[in-house]
């Protein structure tokens, strides 16, 4: 059973597509307010509030424990004392799974970052709906991560199934980021 439920789940993102489009870099982010968890409790994720902190990695991701977002959630982890020391926030999104966030936030986040549900207004907001193979919207997030600026400027968009390259890269334009916007 535990296989089928594996083989399920790696082969949910294949009978999907990815969006064609994401917010581009460049455009104005839609601020939210998201239902979400850290450390297992629950909370209320407010991108505007984050923002006065600096600038937000915000990534999207298709459901929690899936093997690629439980592995792009742990890298992020890993990862989440080089962007603090660069001053952002790390914010996960998913629109599946949602009511696994506790779980997630303490297990795969290890406690470290928020998670939150992704609303469809949100998902349509940053194009990050999955698209099934006729053309119309899944129920699933692609894996997208934006570098979102302290006045809701989009810097930077990344958009690949894979996960591997988005901590790398998202850690990149933050301290690039930091660099050309000292003090």
């Amino acid at each position: 059973m535990r296989l089928k439920l594996a083989l399920a789940a790696l082969a949910l993102p294949l009978a999907m597509m990815p969006a064609n489009a994401s917010l581009p870099a460049g455009a104005k982010a839609p601020v939210f307010t998201a239902k979400g968890a850290v450390a297992g409790k629950p909370i209320n994720v407010d991108l505007k509030a984050a923002l006065k902190k600096g600038p937000v990695v915000l990534y999207f991701f298709p459901a929690a424990f899936t093997s690629g977002c439980n592995a792009e959630a742990h890298a992020f982890a890993e990862a989440l004392p080089d962007f603090t020391k660069a001053g952002a926030t790390v914010i996960g999104m998913t629109a599946g799974n949602v009511d696994q966030l506790e779980q997630f936030s303490s297990q795969y986040c290890a406690g470290k970052f928020a998670v939150a549900a992704a609303s469809p207004e949100i998902a349509q907001g940053y194009d990050v709906l999955m698209k099934k193979p006729d053309g119309t919207a899944a129920k699933y997030t692609t894996r997208t991560s934006f570098v979102i600026a302290p006045d809701g400027k989009v810097l930077f968009v990344h958009s690949d199934p894979n996960p591997a390259d988005h901590i790398r890269l998202t850690l990149a334009a933050v301290q690039n980021y930091r660099k050309t916007h000292k003090g």
